[in-house]
């Protein structure tokens, strides 16, 4: 089926049961067609059933899905309609696996890690005739609603926090004529609490299914390789409010990014005089303000939509009352290592009980990070947490000068 004999909207089909690349693949697909149906699952057996349900006009499949394989469904869409444009993706990428595929007429066999531009340009002949483009407004808010009802509503939604990188210069510099070098893309990207966390959990999930968990950007960047490493930054700016536009929100967010920073430097640097894992400390202090990052991006989104936001004792109030809930959420529901968490909420508080030195050294940093340049380190010296670490106002007072 070619572009031109497509419905004005066409419905797509993307079954992938890795739920970092389905997220990626949802948005390479609505980044070329805003407009389209999509339907979205991690099973074969549902995306079968869906198959026999609905006329689409392409399906995007992976090889290894769970119930029914993508081949399966492959030799199942064929059988209902010959023509149906389908995309096969495989990490398999032998001449055997070839050409088992090649019998059933797929679209396409993309092997995995996908090349983004390559996929991006086969969905614009797919889904658009020639020198179409398609545009849509931003859905407006629902009759009513008020800005606490939309920021509890979005709390298990959000996409996570606006990105502080630039993501294209950042894998630019990267590249060299031999691949991407993820040395080189760690330090241009290490810095960005989004980027860190989306890397992390997606290095654990099920589909890594490799040791133990990952808790480090390095680790998350080894696991993924370098050609998923890649796609996965380069589908964060494809979303909506992957940048924040509005002056006010930027200058809330530049600031609890610059406490992130100090946070993270802090911690590494105890962590290495105290001789531990300076990295895992390094991110949990750069995470530990993902939420309030998070809740930033979705004041924006309600902005985009209609809303009104007055003064910033508005966002003020919104940063105070949901700040922590979105960190929660965001880190359960993209289920960073339970070790890490612990990390990061020990920047807030230490619970009762026995603390692990790095918990100590998390809150520590926290407490130096957060003192303004008027403010000594004296009572940080007296303090419990000094105590534990047994470090004296010597070391803290060099600490304060790097």
């Amino acid at each position: 089926m070619n572009a031109v004999d497509l419905p004005a909207v066409p419905r797509v089909l993307i079954a992938e049961a890795d739920p970092w690349s389905r997220d990626l693949l949802k948005q390479v697909l609505l980044n070329v067609r805003c407009d389209v149906r999509l339907d979205v699952c991690a099973d074969g057996r549902q995306a079968l059933e869906w198959l026999g349900q609905h006329p689409y006009d392409l399906v995007i499949a992976d090889w290894e899905l769970p119930g029914v394989d993508g081949l399966g469904l492959l030799r199942s869409g064929r059988r209902r309609n010959p023509v149906l444009p389908f995309i096969l993706m495989s990490h398999r990428n032998d001449s055997a696996s070839v050409r088992e595929a090649l019998p059933l007429a797929p679209t396409a066999y993309l092997t995995k890690p996908l090349n983004m531009q390559g996929l991006t340009q086969r969905l614009q002949d797919l889904l658009l005739s020639a020198g179409q483009t398609v545009s849509c407004d931003i859905p407006g808010l629902a009759p009513g609603m008020t800005l606490s009802v939309f920021l509890e509503r979005r709390r298990e939604l959000a996409d996570g926090a606006p990105l502080l990188t630039d993501v294209q210069r950042a894998v630019k510099r990267s590249l060299n004529p031999t691949g991407l070098d993820l040395k080189v893309l760690e330090e241009e990207v290490r810095t960005d609490p989004q980027i860190t966390a989306v890397l992390i959990a997606a290095a654990n999930s099920a589909s890594q299914h490799l040791g133990d968990a990952v808790q480090t950007l390095s680790q998350a960047l080894h696991r993924l390789g370098a050609g998923q490493s890649m796609n996965l930054i380069l589908g964060l700016a494809l979303k909506r409010s992957a940048k924040l536009s509005d002056p006010c929100l930027a200058d809330y967010a530049e600031r609890y990014w610059e406490l992130s920073l100090h946070t993270a430097e802090y911690s590494r640097t105890l962590a290495r005089l105290l001789d531990l894992d300076q990295e895992r400390c390094y991110c949990a202090g750069m995470l530990h303000c993902l939420g309030d990052l998070a809740l930033l991006r979705c004041l924006q989104e309600w902005k985009l939509a209609g809303g009104e936001l007055d003064d910033l004792e508005e966002v003020g109030d919104a940063l105070a009352t949901f700040g922590a809930a979105y960190g929660s959420a965001l880190r359960t529901r993209w289920r960073l290592p339970l070790e890490l968490r612990e990390l990061i909420a020990a920047v807030y508080q230490l619970g009762g009980g026995v603390y692990s030195r790095e918990a100590l050294v998390m809150n520590m940093a926290a407490q130096l990070a957060r003192l303004t340049e008027h403010e000594g380190v004296e009572a940080l010296a007296n303090s419990r947490t000094a105590r534990l670490l047994k470090i004296g106002l010597p070391e803290l007072l060099r600490l304060r000068k790097r």
